[in-house]
């Protein structure tokens, strides 16, 4: 009979890191390796577990044995069965010994074909749920995303961290299963000091509840996280929480019976930059900080213990002094790295190589405040003061605050700046020149400091590149996918008039002669609007309106959007459909016939025989200036319109006319009027693209 599923797998502290995914794919594993085997149905949940000590799953509905199969076996051709004169061919005869029935036992049937061939059909008795448990245990186990093993004992067991036990239970009977040296029964152990000797599940539905109750243990990670976050809440007493759900995922992975305590540190740390002190409490201590409602930090913070008390004053007093002496390092940190300007750093960079066919990195932000005052003064801001802020914006590369935490690249530049004495657009584009730094970050505020990111990415991306270390699969060490999309995000969210590609060839004119490969500004613009299919896609821009623009690789990106709503609209007007499909033939026709018709060709209206082809050239004249009209203003949706109009005009002319007419000069006249319709057709973008 059907009953509840129960397997845990105990062992020592799992990677905390990856503890829900690890917990997620083992119940999945399993889960789904029971349904293949048909001993539950596949529509039948499970629940995972997963605690700094343990992997678990339940599953309802198992069967105890797997129900019997009907396994067929194909054989030869029922036409090629027999010789001519009756008898039956080896192949025949040896399927029929190969499936131990005689000829006369075998069936007919049709294969995937439709093709009439000889069968033979039998029936597969089911396993028991232990064989089939044995069977799929060591296949799962091995299949979870887990790069480093270890090896204990004197077993040949190997798991990311050593096994200590294991459960195993179809509702209250003890499933006949091992696994990593071990034979499953029916206990487990609880926290390591709430909780008193072995704890016994006496049935598979009744694990999460007996774990808490009598071993201390909130098992499901999901369960555990909400109950830290609300008694975060809690404790927090109306402060804001300033960490993420980064952290909040890490210390649910490192407890078992999450415990929230509130405390507190010395308001005079409060003037080192509260993203150091933050990150300090984050990074090393696991600690929540708390900050008013503008999100200014407070001297509270909360930390999340493994150990419940009725005198939490000993954890509480013992975490505050292992803070005390963080902060103190921080606050140190800090006084000494402002008793050295910026700019006095600069030639410490040149002992840090940047790559080592590039240089160091005194020698990039020499590249990076050239490129950045270019393109300040391109986008009529003030070109000396995004070059500043270049040149200065990796100097906190070589201070020690930086040093201890480099997260804090940019942000700590900008507050030296200020302490400089810096302009405070310099400053304001030094913090903000990593911008954005992941999907969906904010992007640089202004012209300078969008300058400064642009002439970061572009550098890296070029030169990187440009030194053969291109993306492949799923490997990009140097995020070159992420630095792509952030250029593509800054001109086309900021709306920047700025061509892509001179700016790939003025980065890469920045670097040494023959450094770079000397394809690399054409290969990276065609990288970067991949980047860019990519993200208009998620933004629910359809395939084809997206390579109706795109697939004409355009330089300038700022009014990507605008091309991609007027498609959209062209898309629902009725003349749409036809003109789509009239331009992919034309441009067929052209295609083949390149040699015949240059771009650009003279049309000669002396040469019309038909009167559809003088009927098409004066739309042509006519929509010319309108859609430059359009376009100059930038209404794209108008241009896309006034084309509608050509389509009575193009039907006629395709069907009376038949280009490739014998007279040569009639034939390319009528090509050289294609193209020119063609040309206009895709001013805003290439409209065949949106036909079927």
């Amino acid at each position: 009979m059907a009953d509840t599923l129960l397997i845990e797998l105990r062992t020592e502290e799992l990677p905390p890191r990856i503890l829900a995914r690890l917990g997620q794919a083992f119940a999945e594993g399993i889960a789904n390796a029971l349904k293949e085997r048909g001993f539950v149905a596949r529509h039948v949940p499970f629940e995972a577990y997963a605690a700094p000590r343990r992997l678990a799953v339940r599953i309802p509905g198992v069967e105890a044995r797997q129900p019997d199969r009907i396994v067929e076996r194909k054989g030869p051709n029922k036409a090629a069965a027999f010789a001519a004169d009756g008898s039956p061919t080896p192949a025949l005869t040896g399927f029929a010994r190969s499936c131990g029935v005689a000829l006369e036992d075998l069936q007919t049937g049709t294969d995937n074909k439709g093709i009439e061939v000889y069968l033979h059909r039998s029936t597969q008795a089911g396993s028991e749920l232990a064989q089939g448990l044995q069977e799929l245990l060591p296949d799962v186990l091995a299949k979870l995303p887990v790069q480093k093993v270890m090896r204990w004992g004197a077993g040949d067991a190997s798991f990311v961290r050593p096994v200590h036990g294991l459960l195993a239970l179809l509702g209250s009977e003890i499933i006949d299963v091992s696994a990593m040296g071990h034979q499953a029964g029916r206990t487990t152990l609880g926290h390591r000091f709430l909780s008193t000797g072995p704890i016994s599940i006496t049935r598979a539905d009744d694990y999460a509840a007996v774990m808490e109750r009598e071993g201390h243990v909130v098992p499901s990670f999901t369960a555990r996280r909400d109950r830290i976050k609300a008694r975060l809440e809690q404790a927090a007493q109306g402060a804001r929480l300033l960490a993420g759900s980064e952290l909040l995922d890490e210390v649910c992975a490192l407890v078992e019976w999450p415990v929230v305590y509130a405390a507190h540190f010395e308001a005079e740390f409060l003037s080192v930059p509260q993203e150091c002190l933050i990150l300090s409490m984050q990074q090393h201590q696991k600690y929540f900080p708390l900050g008013d409602a503008d999100g200014k930090l407070l001297n509270r913070f909360l930390l999340v213990s493994n150990l419940q008390t009725a005198t939490p004053d000993n954890i509480i007093h013992g975490n505050e002094r292992v803070l005390r002496a963080r902060l103190s390092d921080a606050r140190f940190f800090y006084q000494q790295d402002r008793r050295t300007r910026l700019d006095a750093r600069l030639p410490g960079l040149a002992q840090v190589v940047y790559h080592n066919k590039l240089g160091s990195v005194l020698a990039r932000v020499e590249r990076l405040s050239s490129l950045a005052a270019g393109i300040a003064s391109a986008l009529a801001a003030d070109a000396a003061l995004a070059g500043r802020a270049a040149r200065l914006c990796k100097a906190d590369l070589v201070t020690d605050m930086v040093g201890e935490f480099p997260e804090l690249q940019g942000t700590m530049g900008a507050y030296y700046a200020r302490h400089d004495g810096e302009d405070p657009v310099v400053a304001n584009a030094i913090a903000q020149h990593y911008r954005p730094r992941f999907a969906g970050d904010v992007l640089p505020d202004d012209a300078i400091a969008c300058a400064v990111a642009l002439a970061d990415k572009l550098d890296t991306l070029v030169g990187i590149y440009g030194v053969g270390q291109i993306p492949t699969g799923d490997k990009d060490p140097f995020g070159l996918r992420r630095q792509a999309l952030g250029v593509v995000r800054i001109l086309m969210e900021r709306s920047l008039p700025l061509d892509l590609r001179d700016l790939l060839a003025h980065t890469a004119a920045t670097f040494q002669p023959g450094v770079l490969n000397g394809d690399t500004a054409d290969k990276l613009h065609a990288f970067m609007l991949e980047r860019l299919r990519h993200l208009l896609r998620e933004r629910a821009w359809a395939p084809e309106e997206v390579e109706a623009v795109l697939s004409q690789s355009p330089g300038r990106l700022d009014d990507v959007t605008a091309r991609l709503e007027a498609v959209r609209h062209f898309r629902t007007l009725p003349e749409a459909a036809a003109l789509a499909a009239a331009n992919k033939r034309i441009r067929n026709i052209l295609r083949k016939n390149e040699a015949h018709a240059p771009v650009g060709a003279a049309v000669d209206s002396q040469r019309f025989t038909e009167p559809a082809e003088g009927s098409l050239h004066n739309e042509i004249l006519r929509l010319a200036p309108l859609l430059e009209s359009h376009l100059e203003r930038g209404d794209h949706v108008g241009a896309l319109q006034a084309l509608a109009a050509a389509r009575a005009p193009v039907d006629q002319f395709f069907e009376d006319v038949m280009v490739m007419a014998d007279d040569p000069l009639v034939r390319d006249n009528r090509l050289a009027l294609l193209g020119r319709l063609d040309s206009l057709m895709n001013r805003v973008a290439d409209i065949s693209r949106l036909s079927a």
